[in-house]
C-alpha cells in the first residue's frame, strides 16, 4: 500500500530525499549493449534491424514498412466508437497547438536598419510508440499532430510490432488520422539508431520524439548531436495537492491512472488533510481490487508516497522539490493556487479534470518531462519540431552607432579582427 509520511514528525531531510530520487538510471551494462546496437545500425542498416526485430519481438517479419494494405485493413479492424474518438483527439490537439505556433517577427532599430526571428519547421521527424503488451494511438497523436501544425513535411513512425508482426490496428489509424506519412514495425534502440543515421528503408531524420524504456532512452540520449531529440521520457508520474475538502476516491482514481501505466511508476500525495489522508488510503485499497492491473499498481503503489503536510504552502513546496510530470490540484479556487506552481509538466485544476482527460483527448501533448525534468524541460508541442534562426540587419547609421562598443568588446576579448571588420568600414570617412 502506499507508503506514509508526517511532515510535523519526519526530519524534511528525509521527505525532500524520497522525492530527489528521479528516475531510474540506466546501468553501464545497458549502456555497452545500447552502444553495439547503435553501431550495428549504423553500420549494417536494415540487415541489423531486421535481426534485432526478429529476436525480440517477431521472429517471422519479412517487411519493416507498414503497407497500405494494413492501413486499410486496420479501420475495418478498429471499432467505429474508437476512429471517432481519436479523430476527435486529433482535432483538439490540432486546435491547442495551432494556438501557440509562434511566427517570425523583427524588430525596427531606431538608426535603421531591423532585428528579427525567423521560425522554420523540421523537414523530417521521427516518432517513436512504444508496443509490447500495451498499444499507444494517443502517443500517436500527442507527437504527430504537434509536428504537422508545425508545419513538418515528413513524420514518421517507428513503433515495435506484435508477435505476429502486426502494428495494432487503433496504432495504425491513429497514425493515419494524424498525418503520419510512413511507418515502420521496428522497436528499442534499434529504431532510434536507424531514424537517428537512417538505413536502406527508414529515412534519416531532424529530431526524435516519444517515450520508451530505459533503453529507447539511453538510445536518445547517446544520439543527441547527431539527431535532435525531445527529452527524457521515463516512467510516469503523478502528483496531487489536496485540502480537507477534496474526494478521496478521486484522488485514490487519479493516482492509480499513472500508476498503472508500469511497476516504475510514482505517485504523490500531498495534503494537510488527517481525514483525506485516511479516506484515500481506504479508497485505494478499494479500487485497488477492482483493478485488472494490480499486480503493476501495487508494485508502483510502493514506490510511491503520500505526506501529511503542517499546511497547504508546505504541500506546493515539496510539489515542486518532487517536479512531477502530472499535477493535479484538488484545493478550493485552483486558480489562485496555479501562481504557487513552479516544476510541473501539466497541471490539472480542479475535481471535475481527471489526469485521463489529459492523457487522451484535452489538447495539450501527454508527452512531459519525467525524472523531475519539469525543473528545466517543458513538454512536447509546436515549438518542438520548430527552430529560429536570428536576423540582423543594420544600416551605415546604426553600425557607426554601434561600433565604440563592438571595438571596446572585440579588444577586451584580443579579437582584432573583430574591430577591423568594423573599422575598414569607415576607414575611408
Amino acid at each position: 500500500m502506499l507508503p506514509t509520511l508526517d511532515a510535523s514528525t519526519e526530519p524534511m531531510e528525509r521527505i525532500r530525499a524520497c522525492l530527489q530520487q528521479g528516475a531510474p538510471q540506466p546501468t553501464p551494462e545497458m549502456e555497452t549493449q545500447v552502444r553495439a546496437i547503435l553501431e550495428r545500425v549504423r553500420t549494417e542498416g536494415d540487415h541489423a534491424v531486421m535481426e534485432f526485430t526478429r529476436q525480440w519481438d517477431c521472429s517471422t517479419l519479412e517487411s519493416l514498412e507498414v503497407s497500405e494494405a494494413e492501413f486499410e485493413a486496420a479501420y475495418q479492424q478498429v471499432e467505429g466508437t474508437v476512429i471517432m474518438a481519436i479523430q476527435h483527439a486529433v482535432a483538439r490537439v490540432h486546435r491547442f497547438h495551432k494556438s501557440m505556433r509562434p511566427q517570425s517577427w523583427h524588430l525596427l532599430e531606431a538608426q535603421g536598419g531591423w532585428l528579427g526571428q525567423l521560425v522554420r519547421p523540421l523537414e523530417r521527424v521521427g516518432i517513436y510508440a512504444p508496443g509490447g503488451r500495451a498499444k499507444y494511438p494517443s502517443t500517436v497523436i500527442m507527437n504527430a499532430v504537434p509536428a504537422k501544425v508545425a508545419g513538418v513535411q515528413e513524420v514518421i513512425l517507428c513503433t515495435p510490432p506484435q508477435q505476429d508482426g502486426r502494428v495494432p490496428p487503433s496504432v495504425l489509424v491513429a497514425a493515419r488520422e494524424a498525418g503520419v506519412n510512413r511507418v515502420f514495425k521496428v522497436g528499442g534502440a534499434q529504431a532510434i539508431a536507424a531514424m537517428a543515421f537512417g538505413t536502406e528503408t527508414v529515412p534519416a531524420v531532424e529530431k526524435i520524439v516519444g517515450p520508451g524504456n530505459l533503453y529507447v532512452a539511453l538510445a536518445k540520449r547517446l544520439l543527441w548531436g547527431v539527431v535532435g531529440v525531445d527529452l527524457w521520457a521515463g516512467p510516469s508520474e503523478v502528483a496531487i495537492i489536496a485540502d480537507e475538502r477534496a474526494t478521496p476516491a478521486y484522488i485514490a482514481a487519479d493516482l492509480l491512472t499513472q500508476l498503472e501505466h508500469g511497476a516504475e511508476s510514482v505517485g504523490y500525495l500531498f495534503t494537510p488533510s488527517r481525514e483525506v489522508l485516511r479516506g484515500t488510503l481506504d479508497a485505494l485499497a478499494t479500487q485497488l481490487s477492482q483493478r485488472a492491473r494490480r499486480e503493476i499498481l501495487e508494485q508502483s503503489l510502493a514506490r510511491s508516497l503520500a505526506v501529511l503536510t503542517r499546511n497547504l504552502a508546505e504541500a506546493f513546496d515539496l510539489a515542486n522539490i518532487a517536479a512531477p510530470e502530472h499535477l493535479t490540484l484538488m484545493v478550493q479556487n485552483p486558480v489562485h493556487w496555479l501562481s504557487h506552481v513552479r516544476n510541473a509538466g501539466c497541471v490539472l485544476l480542479g475535481d471535475d479534470t481527471p489526469q485521463a482527460a489529459g492523457d487522451y483527448i484535452a489538447g495539450p501533448s501527454h508527452t512531459l518531462p519525467t525524472g523531475r525534468a519539469a525543473r528545466f524541460e517543458s513538454p512536447v508541442s509546436v515549438e518542438t519540431f520548430l527552430k529560429r534562426s536570428s536576423v540582423i540587419a543594420l544600416s551605415r547609421d546604426a553600425l557607426h552607432q554601434l561600433a565604440p562598443d563592438i571595438l571596446a568588446l572585440a579588444r577586451e576579448e584580443g579579437f582584432e579582427a573583430h574591430a577591423a571588420a568594423v573599422q575598414i568600414r569607415f576607414s575611408e570617412e
